[in-house]
């Protein structure tokens, strides 16, 4: 099933995923890192990249629910991409609540509440980014239909929406 939305000839939400997931996973790496370290810096650099990952999350949510809403009704795809969504949003919120707690002041360790709700939302996004790789890799879903390993190259430098 070929994605609604595309831009240069690729699904749009698969090419935006990877940095909310990047960003919030690297936000626990430092959060970590400030743990082990005692450096402040660490916890400005977490702050950051989680802001930065519920933002790019949030664009990114949009093109996947797109894309959800083409997926035939009472298909498993359809099941798999709710869970897939929920869970998601799921771990946007977590991260979103722990960047809440951590205040206007970056430069401080976060405290133990926002640090296990980050690691709870990386935990989530590992097994939620699963069920997008089934949606994908299994169900065919945002797969251009001539998609083959000896496939033409085709690069479409348009974006367009198609319901």
């Amino acid at each position: 099933m070929e994605s609604s939305a595309k831009a240069a000839g690729h699904p749009i939400h698969q090419q935006l995923i990877v940095f909310p997931l990047g960003l919030l996973a690297t936000a626990v790496v430092f959060d970590v890192l400030r743990l082990l370290t005692d450096n402040d810096d660490f916890s400005v650099a977490g702050y950051y990249m989680i802001a930065a990952g519920v933002l790019s999350g949030l664009l990114a949510a949009v093109f996947g629910a797109i894309d959800y809403l083409a997926i035939p009704t009472g298909s498993r795809a359809r099941r798999i991409g709710a869970l897939h969504g929920i869970g998601i949003v799921v771990v946007v919120v977590l991260f979103a609540v722990s960047w809440l707690l951590r205040g206007a002041e970056p430069g401080y360790a976060p405290t133990t509440l926002a640090f296990l709700l980050s690691l709870a939302g990386a935990l989530l996004a590992v097994a939620t980014g699963w069920l997008g790789g089934e949606l994908v890799s299994r169900l065919g879903v945002g797969v251009s239909p001539d998609a083959g390993l000896d496939a033409p190259a085709r690069f479409d430098t348009g974006i367009r929406m198609r319901r």
